[in-house]
């Protein structure tokens, strides 16, 4: 599949990052679960790309596959994850801790609870400099980084000596942020970067993180359960469901015409607060055992639309426009409105 721009439009220019084929598992006392089967996306530069579905159905499982922080229990059993072309799942284990925070940096779900209380905020992000800036940064260099990192996700400077206990949830998070910054990171993972922080200071964070990707051309992959805070601030959407990516493609396009029935089914559960008012329509049934996950289609006994085929063969992920990917046999029959539920 081509590279996909935000506008729809493909580009020759090779992407930051690309991931292939990327099979994941964890070997449990029950078996084996199968949380990433085959997903395949690119990233391109100066762009940003929402992962949405429902939780256990992959997402974190690929950010912390793509960072190498995987639990003892998980297992990489194949694909390729190609950073400006290297594949960061053939580097060795020293190698890969160098390329963390320096090349790819991540701000974790709840992150901003981590921070140690017996140090300042501002040591903790001295620290990251300390192992990934070669040469080590001076005293100066240090602070004067600091500064202009909390300048520019909105803390006074004024706080880099003050203890976590001293900041705000937001805040805290802010600086998290700022942490992933410290070593202009060629792509930053935000994995629910607003978890737990009220709607208000979201909203902040989120308008923050987007005007620091256009001012520093950066590439952020965002990963949430919340399709419509993904809606405003990504270029590319791509949906999750039981280990699968089932759609991927410009978010405008994703959102004014979902083909894959589990991306309009999610869509017509979804209240909006624009255009004439309608019931929404429930998502029924629950994902899949990943442990015993269904044939064919994994989305087949939900789907309203599932066939005898879609028991029994797995679709591929294929393009049916330019950028605009869909593992469906039937999508043709997806309407081109939102389902109506029942008041």
């Amino acid at each position: 599949m081509e590279v996909v721009e935000g506008d729809g439009h493909s580009s020759a220019e090779t992407p930051i990052l690309e991931v292939r084929d990327l099979v994941m598992n964890y070997q449990t006392k029950s078996g084996m679960v199968s949380a990433v089967e085959d997903v395949s996306f690119s990233l391109p530069r100066g762009k940003s790309l929402g992962l949405v579905g429902e939780s256990g159905c992959g997402k974190t499982s690929i950010a912390l596959t793509l960072m190498r922080l995987l639990a003892n229990n998980a297992r990489i059993l194949g694909g390729q994850v190609l950073l400006d072309g290297e594949n960061l799942l053939e580097l060795g284990a020293e190698e890969m801790r160098r390329r963390r925070w320096a090349d790819l940096s991540m701000v974790f779900q709840g992150a901003m609870n981590s921070w140690n209380p017996v140090y300042t905020v501002g040591e903790q992000i001295r620290e990251t400099m300390d192992i990934h800036w070669h040469p080590k940064p001076t005293s100066a260099e240090a602070r004067a980084k600091t500064e202009e990192l909390f300048r520019l996700v909105g803390i006074n400077p004024e706080m880099i000596d003050r203890y976590p206990h001293e900041f705000s949830g937001g805040m805290k998070q802010r600086a998290v942020i700022a942490m992933a910054l410290a070593c202009d990171p060629k792509v930053i993972i935000a994995d629910e970067p607003t978890t737990a922080l009220d709607v208000i200071v979201q909203e902040q964070i989120l308008v923050e993180l987007k005007k620091i990707q256009n001012e520093l051309g950066m590439s952020i992959i965002y990963i949430s359960h919340d399709i419509a805070v993904i809606a405003e601030i990504t270029d590319i959407l791509g949906v999750m469901y039981a280990g699968k990516l089932v759609e991927v493609g410009p978010t405008t396009e994703v959102f004014a015409r979902p083909r894959h029935p589990y991306t309009w089914l999610i869509l017509s559960s979804t209240p909006s607060i624009t255009g004439p008012r309608r019931a929404l329509a429930p998502l029924e049934g629950e994902p899949p055992n990943l442990l015993d996950p269904p044939t064919g289609c994994r989305f087949h006994p939900r789907c309203p639309f599932a066939t005898e085929k879609c028991s029994e063969l797995e679709p591929p992920l294929e393009e049916i426009s330019e950028g605009h990917a869909i593992a469906c046999w039937n999508y043709e029959q997806v309407p081109v409105t939102l389902a109506r539920g029942v008041l």
